[in-house]
């Protein structure tokens, strides 16, 4: 089969690859039909290398028709049409049972100390392949997989594997009283769906952040009040001045470590990126290499009392804290892997009827083929020709 693999630093390519077999009773096969780039594949494709094996396949956000399953697989068959969830759990061990299925105690790959496996994601998450490919093995099929009616075009039900599932936690985390305020920091995928679930959940104000024109554009359209990062040198002040002096009952960060505006953590991603693989990981993990700008933000623009949610990427181990601000602020503070089948039934039937409240039929910005692959990430990493969300037909 022809795979999207990962050979280096901003260097991936569409390879044969050899095609998945069943390799446990509950494993199923699927053929993908659509799947999704993800702005944490770009930290794949930028800081994270240090965890990649060459020739790892990427993705995690796919849908498409089931093949073939294993004999204790019965809730799906040959036929369904299926989306994956990114997170592989198992549905029945004390974490998935108290919806943490990002903490599966089957899936958890203890050696790197870290959560459920994830689907195409880096040796700490297991390295399994991951769903930009023609065929995909999922494990853990017997809970994982979300069937969807046959018909609508796949654009109404792939951002179930990762985009609405993460969007819904975050304004969950969240904690936005009716008709409340909320501050989105990033407009990418997730703070772009984040704001319109914020907005779609009785959110009163929701105001975007973003420096990107057409990022901000599209939050516009669709009612968000908007701040351009380009246009003030005080952003929790104009932030404060829009929210009676004392800023938004919450924030939600959807950037993570690759913010702008930190010269030093910059810095150390790129010193990071030039040392030997192995020493590199380490200092990522023992290291703060995250570029806190965000939630620094974040941070000083919640009013106090008020909540934080943290749903982008993170990596380093020992960033500091402001911890006397957090205290003397009472910040609530929430953050996580989102926890997929946990908001599927709240989201299913969001996209059950022809309204589409959440404008998912026309999210994605770019529909490529899987061979265009190499030319996808390099536009959604540069945020060029309007790419917010791009999607790959095998």
């Amino acid at each position: 089969m022809r795979a999207v693999t990962w050979q280096g630093r901003r260097d991936v390519s569409v390879d044969t690859v050899p095609d998945p077999k069943l390799q446990e009773p509950t494993d199923a096969i699927i053929r993908v039909t659509s799947t999704g780039i993800c702005g944490s594949d770009l930290h794949l494709y930028e800081v994270m290398g240090p965890f990649m094996g060459k020739g790892d396949i990427l993705g995690h956000e796919p849908m498409g028709v089931v093949e073939e399953v294993g004999p204790e697989v019965r809730t799906i068959a040959p036929g369904d049409r299926v989306v994956i969830p990114f997170q592989i759990a198992c549905g029945y061990c004390f974490m998935c049972t108290r919806g943490l299925q990002t903490q599966c105690e089957t899936t958890q790959v203890r050696e790197s100390g870290m959560g459920a496996a994830l689907f195409g994601y880096t040796k700490l998450y297991g390295e399994v392949p991951g769903g930009q490919a023609e065929f995909l093995r999922v494990p853990q099929a017997q809970y994982g997989p979300i069937k969807v009616p046959q018909g609508p075009p796949d654009d109404r039900f792939v951002y179930l594997s990762d985009v609405l599932p993460t969007a819904w936690q975050a304004v969950e985390y969240a904690n936005i009283p009716d008709g409340g305020s909320v501050v989105v920091l990033g407009l990418g995928p997730i703070g772009d769906m984040s704001a319109r679930v914020a907005a779609h959940r009785g959110a009163g104000r929701v105001i975007g952040v973003d420096l990107v024109p057409e990022r901000l554009a599209r939050a516009r359209a669709l009612g968000v009040e908007v701040i351009d990062l380009r246009e003030t040198d005080d952003l929790a002040g104009e932030i404060r001045d829009r929210t009676e002096g004392r800023g938004p009952d919450s924030v939600i960060d959807a950037v993570g470590m690759e913010a702008h505006g930190s010269t030093a953590a910059k810095l150390a991603q790129q010193m990071a990126a030039l040392l030997p693989d192995a020493v590199a990981a380490k200092m990522m993990q023992k290291a703060g290499v995250d570029r806190l700008t965000a939630l620094y933000s974040a941070i000083d623009i919640v009013r106090r009392g008020g909540t934080i949610s943290l749903i982008g990427v993170y990596g380093g181990a020992a960033d500091p804290m402001p911890m006397l601000t957090l205290f003397d602020k009472q910040i609530q503070l929430r953050m996580g892997q989102a926890n997929v089948k946990r908001w599927v039934d709240d989201i299913v039937p969001l996209l059950a009827g022809d309204d589409d409240p959440l404008g998912v039929d026309t999210f994605a910005t770019h529909r490529l083929p899987l061979a265009e692959a190499p030319r996808a990430y390099d536009l959604f990493q540069k945020k060029q020709d309007g790419a917010v969300k791009v999607l790959l037909r095998p």
